[in-house]
């Protein structure tokens, strides 16, 4: 299961963990996104794709005044993320 943020993930993981029955990671395997800090404390710590916070951040400002400045500038910025793996998609 890949889900769309790490508190709908931990949602799944207790839904899983507490009351079907489904083993994570031995039956099935969960992967959150964005790496919130709870992600490595939960019942099985969960796999996460985190993104640079902070260069998000500070490329952001850096746009926000190129623009208020009027200069030209390149609109479109690529960050990497990073896949953390932990227990719940180590099976």
């Amino acid at each position: 299961v890949f889900a769309a943020n790490d508190l709908l993930a931990v949602g799944l993981l207790q839904a899983f963990s507490f009351g079907s029955g489904i083993r994570v990671p031995q039956d099935i395997a969960m992967v959150g996104y964005d790496d919130i800090d709870f992600a490595s404390a939960t019942v099985v710590p969960l796999s996460s794709v985190r993104q640079p916070a902070r260069l998000l951040g500070w490329t952001g400002v850096d746009l926000l005044l190129k623009e208020l400045d009027g200069v030209e500038h390149d609109r479109r910025v690529r960050f990497q993320p990073e896949l953390v793996v932990r227990e719940s998609s180590a099976g």
